[in-house]
């Protein structure tokens, strides 16, 4: 790839050509209009004009992603190459640019970011500071799955509650407790008294047993002051991690709390969905992640195999593969986060589809908390079964002699 080019995957879908669509699109996010311009010289166009630089032709649909005129609609996926000199590394300015005026583009039916193709220069970016090699530090977990839970319920528990859960979270043996996306600082819990009683409990755990769990905190806030203000907090009371909603807080937020961050950041992609649930509309987690993960992100949720919400197992799978590939060198890989309804029953898929690594946290909610034996042999029973994956050994012959996946087994189902 020329070291001066910006290159974006589109996935066109039109009543007309494909080709000619693209060239509009180039045309339209760069230097054209829709009539010629006496200032569009060739000189200024060799500079700045992007260009289409591939079209690949897919499988015509006859129902449209969303309604338009016509009765037959072809898809292809196109390459428009966009000059660095004309975008710059700005995020801002590259989401502008590349994404923002592309869906309203006449004569679409449909449209979807599949990727951006990044030059060196964008590495100018932080990416992550700690990512997978400083989780595995943090929590002192090496050769398995980072094993993580969250507080439950949600919203309701004060603090004194959920330094209770967290105390028994701790004695079951997650090496990771965060705060649910949805809890930040409310009224019943501000984030100041749940730091006061929760960190007691988890220095004590340490001091008693010599391992410290790590300990994701809602941080997140649209105002950028008042979330290093939550930050401070955290990292003053001895805290390592701060959970992070990252389409809440923006590139913006993101950008300003990555410059003087001292936690790992856990990122929650809740909204994301809005970008990416319609297949024929929005944009791939591939295009996505890419530009958190330049920004800072530490840890990315990704869901899972089997999730509790929408998502197919296929489009988990793009996501872990897409985080652990690296944009410029292995230090900008985040660590997948697996949640969204795990309890081990998945972790043998998990383990083979995600090209058997164990690089991974795996985040057990009601897989730890509703297990029939308590918090304990939940996490127990997630240790079990990836120890079944990683030995290739079916789950109901591994829970032969290991009775907390056979609980488990028996309550959730699986095989």
């Amino acid at each position: 790839m020329s070291e001066d080019m910006i290159r974006v995957t589109y996935r066109l879908e039109t009543p007309g050509d494909p080709a000619a669509l693209a060239a509009k699109i180039a045309s339209d996010q760069s230097t054209g209009t829709f009539t010629v311009l006496p200032g569009e010289t060739a000189e200024v166009k060799a500079r700045c004009a992007a260009r289409v630089l591939s079209v690949t032709t897919l499988a015509d649909t006859e129902t449209p992603s969303f309604p338009t005129e016509g009765n037959r609609f072809h898809r292809a996926d196109v390459v428009i190459g966009y000059p660095l000199e004309a975008v710059g590394t700005d995020i801002a300015a590259l989401m502008t640019i590349t994404v923002g005026g592309v869906y309203s583009v006449r004569g679409l039916s449909g449209v979807r970011v599949m990727d951006f193709d990044l030059p060196p220069a964008f590495a100018r970016h932080p990416g992550p500071q700690f990512g997978i090699d400083g989780s595995r530090a943090l929590t002192n977990v090496y050769g398995r799955p980072i094993i993580g839970s969250i507080i439950k319920p949600a919203l309701g528990l004060a603090p004194a509650d959920t330094a209770v859960m967290v105390k028994e979270l701790c004695e079951a043996g997650v090496d990771f407790i965060k705060d649910d996306e949805k809890l930040m600082s409310p009224g019943y819990s501000p984030l100041a008294d749940r730091i006061n009683a929760v960190m007691p409990v988890i220095d004590a755990h340490e001091q008693n047993t010599g391992k410290r769990v790590m300990y994701a905190w809602g941080i997140s806030s649209a105002d950028p002051d008042q979330m290093m203000e939550n930050h401070d907090l955290v990292v003053r009371a001895g805290g390592n991690a701060g959970v992070i909603n990252i389409n809440s807080i923006g590139y913006g937020g993101m950008t300003f709390l990555r410059k003087r961050s001292q936690l790992c950041l856990h990122a929650h992609r809740n909204g994301w969905d809005i970008l990416t649930r319609h297949t024929g509309l929005g944009m791939e987690f591939a295009a996505y992640g890419k530009i958190w993960r330049l920004l800072g992100v530490d840890q990315f949720q990704i869901n899972g195999i089997a999730a509790k919400y929408w998502e197919p197992d296929d489009s988990f799978v793009r996501s872990f593969q897409s985080c652990a590939t690296p944009i410029f060198s292995l230090k900008d890989r985040p660590l997948p986060v697996v949640g969204s309804g795990q309890w081990g029953g998945q972790a043998v898929e998990t383990y083979a589809r995600t090209g058997q690594t164990t690089d991974l946290m795996y985040l057990g909610g009601g897989g730890i908390h509703g297990h029939p034996g308590g918090a304990a042999s939940g996490v127990a029973a997630i240790r079990q079964a990836w120890e079944a994956a990683v030995q290739g050994v079916s789950l109901v012959d591994y829970a032969k002699d290991h009775k907390a996946l056979a609980q488990a087994l028996q309550k959730f189902g699986g095989k």
